[in-house]
């Protein structure tokens, strides 16, 4: 289905040097990039362009923009979040969409990686001493940084430092006439290796997701879209709140299937069981 076809990767951060090697490898793919595509349309994470759609709508956004640009019906594109991480609250947590859109067969194919292999943070610093702790906390130079006057300033932002000398340049610019500045990690995938290797699992995890393909008609990405709590307890017998069943569903066709039991056990510990353990 994709072999051979030219397939647009919609960023201007230099993603496509871990997705053209797996797209190539996996799909038989033709990859390129647009040097005039401009992501940053969509949505900065320094916030001088605020995103106005959650992740996937972005992705899908940026895919059809740059095949409208391309003229192809091929494109990839990723999008990525940050913050708390929704389970462990005190770690940062990358949290990367990633999304193939075929306008040839009118289908969209998705997947998904939350991660904590991230230097996601930011701080105000008054001194350059506090500035070189914030740096080597943050694994620069391999690492970009970016700094500004204030977390809510969106002037003098000098972005994409990534050697000490240019640091401390910068720091000397923006510190006269105040008393302090800001600092944040740089998230962009060109100055952030943390966040290249997320963005090629994702990316690993849509070909696993295309490969999987519908029982009946033999469509690419039949995947789960939904899953199923009620795994009973070894004890009670009680359901659980944990996962008794995935349930895939093919986007062309609709067949349906049901996957009992995906974590292969029959029953819950009664340790996470409301009844016996409430």
């Amino acid at each position: 289905m994709f072999e051979g076809r030219r397939l647009v990767i919609a960023t201007k951060h230099g993603k496509e040097e871990v997705l053209a090697p797996i797209l190539d490898r996996e799909l038989g793919v033709h990859c390129f990039t647009l040097p005039t595509f401009d992501s940053d349309l969509f949505g900065t994470f320094s916030g001088e362009v605020e995103r106005l759609d959650d992740a996937v709508l972005t992705a899908r956004l940026k895919c059809e923009k740059a095949m409208e640009m391309a003229q192809c019906d091929l494109a990839i594109a990723s999008e990525g979040s940050f913050g708390s991480h929704p389970s462990f609250y005190f770690l940062p947590a990358d949290d990367e969409v990633i999304l193939l859109m075929d306008k040839k067969q009118d289908a969209f194919f998705s997947a998904r990686e939350l991660s904590i292999n991230t230097n996601f943070n930011g701080a105000e610093i008054y001194t350059y001493a506090e500035l070189t702790d914030f740096a080597n906390r943050s694994k620069f130079p391999t690492h970009g940084l970016i700094l500004r006057k204030s977390k809510t300033s969106g002037e003098n932002i000098i972005k994409g430092i990534t050697d000490w000398p240019v640091l401390k340049e910068s720091f000397d610019k923006l510190i006269r006439g105040s008393s302090s500045l800001f600092v944040e990690t740089d998230m962009r995938a060109m100055y952030n290796p943390s966040r290249m290797q997320v963005v090629a699992i994702a990316a690993e995890r849509l070909v696993a997701t295309l490969k999987s393909t519908c029982p009946s008609c033999h469509f690419p990405g039949f995947s789960i879209v939904k899953v199923k709590e009620g795994l009973p307890c070894e004890l009670c017998h009680l359901p659980t709140r944990s996962i008794i069943s995935h349930i895939y569903t093919c986007q062309k066709c609709l067949e349906t299937k049901e996957i009992l039991y995906p974590n292969q056990k029959m029953a819950e510990d009664p340790a996470f069981c409301d009844y016996c353990n409430p």
